[in-house]
């Protein structure tokens, strides 16, 4: 749970340039690819990732504009366009609405009370969550999947280094 507005917003600049490095490996191709037939696509989730920014924060009565609900996604570029739009957004958001010591106080989410600052650290586990599923159906629709957290298989073979198991 977050305590400091700056403390989220380092870390939500570091997610969100994340998530994009994600969709930035997505091919036109690849957005089909679901780990089951009738499952969520990785358009489906690239795009679920997108929309749930607005989603989330109209919950919480935190203002920002942008697409929300079950849609069918765009075209790769206007997704990855749309996310980038929609995480500034998010941050600016918190740091015009919300100060240091709003983060202690609940707000109604999804039907019980949450703190804001569990707001905002929800926000990114469902954000890291769903890069998580992406990169499994990138690596079935043969995509190399950039490191995030540290480097990835190729990045390792890229460093001269043995893989790391």
């Amino acid at each position: 749970m977050y305590r400091k507005i700056s403390d989220f917003e380092e870390r939500w600049r570091e997610e969100a340039e994340a998530t994009l490095k994600i969709f930035g490996a997505l091919t036109e191709q690849s957005l089909a690819q679901s780990v089951k037939p009738g499952g969520r696509t990785l358009a489906r989730l690239a795009w679920h990732l997108t929309v749930s920014l607005h989603e989330m924060c109209d919950e919480a009565k935190l203002p920002v504009d942008g697409p929300r609900g079950v849609t069918e996604p765009p075209a790769l570029p206007e997704i990855v366009r749309q996310y980038d739009k929609q995480s500034q957004a998010l941050a600016a958001a918190v740091a015009k609405h919300w100060t240091d010591a709003m983060l202690a106080e609940t707000v109604p989410m999804y039907g019980e009370q949450w703190t804001r600052g569990k707001v905002l650290d929800v926000i990114i586990a469902h954000q890291t969550h769903h890069r998580g599923q992406m990169t499994v159906l990138m690596r079935q629709a043969g995509l190399a999947v950039p490191g995030i957290y540290g480097p990835a298989y190729e990045e390792w073979v890229a460093y001269n280094m043995p893989p790391q198991p």
